[in-house]
């Protein structure tokens, strides 16, 4: 599926209709990590389904409204609830909400997910800062910058050397020091789901490279960029990749949001930080 201007103009009519703030920072919140959009002040919260051609979420943990308001002096419109690929929705559907959220204004998005710790260093709820991907997903045919380019946003082929935006990484590792936050840097690899990973799975994506593992992020990171928006990503790590057979343990999504408990305040506390003292 592909969107003309004219669909993203629609959404952004829509939005501008119901809001009078002018955002400047997107936020995409993944499971178990929507609630800090609920502290943002002088809120106007819209229902994905009133959005004309915005995805819906169908998964738990995911609330499915667009929250546009104030949070340490910056206006930001924060996505409460993504979808994914694994729903059924095509990688162009999944990141219609990047593009309109660029129309509104935003130059900068901060993205958070639920991750799987593949480095053995992590544990259940650190957070971890991407600084590269693999992006398996895109690697089998499914980038969402397939198709006709639209040059309005950026061009037809897009460097990747730079994806994480270096000054946003420096800031968020001062301010997870200085909050007493542990914050790895690290390579995130997305792979499609809904299954999560085998062990045979789990040993080669670690020989790969990869610290952390999800299903959701790359896809809406590589449309920001082709828009030249800035880019931060943070995955919350919900669970410990399981590497060996015939064990008790299984990943499950409930053990996700068990530990978005655990992540929610940290990662708070880092956002927060960043947007008090951001500098466009």
């Amino acid at each position: 599926m592909s969107y003309s201007s004219d669909d993203y103009n629609a959404a952004v009519e829509m939005i501008r209709s119901r809001t009078k703030a002018q955002p400047t920072i997107g936020l995409v919140l993944g499971s178990g990590l929507g609630t800090l959009a609920d502290t943002l002040e002088a809120r106007d919260v819209i229902p994905y389904s009133d959005i004309p051609g915005w995805p819906r979420s169908t998964v738990h943990g995911h609330s499915g409204q667009l929250v546009i308001g104030e949070l340490e002096g910056q206006t930001v419109v924060a996505q409460q609830g993504r979808a994914h690929f694994y729903e059924g929705y095509t990688p162009q559907q999944v990141t219609f909400p990047i593009r309109v959220m660029y129309k509104l204004g935003a130059r900068s998005v901060i993205l958070t997910n639920a991750a799987g710790g593949l480095n053995p260093a992590y544990k259940v709820g650190d957070l971890m800062l991407l600084n590269d991907h693999i992006n398996f997903v895109g690697m089998s045919g499914n980038n969402p910058l397939m198709g006709p380019n639209d040059d309005s946003f950026g061009p037809r082929f897009l460097g990747m050397s730079q994806t994480y935006d270096r000054e946003l990484r420096q800031q968020a590792l001062h301010v997870a020091d200085d909050a007493g936050v542990t914050l790895h840097e690290g390579v995130y690899v997305c792979l499609s789901g809904p299954t999560f990973e085998t062990p045979a799975e789990v040993r080669m994506l670690r020989t790969l490279g990869a610290d952390a593992v999800g299903m959701s992020t790359v896809h809406e990171v590589l449309v920001a960029r082709h828009a030249g928006m800035r880019v931060m990503a943070c995955s919350g790590i919900t669970n410990v990749a399981i590497d060996q057979i015939d064990t008790t343990q299984d990943a499950n999504h409930e053990e996700v949001l068990d530990a978005g408990k655990v992540l929610v305040p940290r990662l708070t506390a880092v956002l927060r930080g960043i947007l008090r003292s951001w500098q466009a």
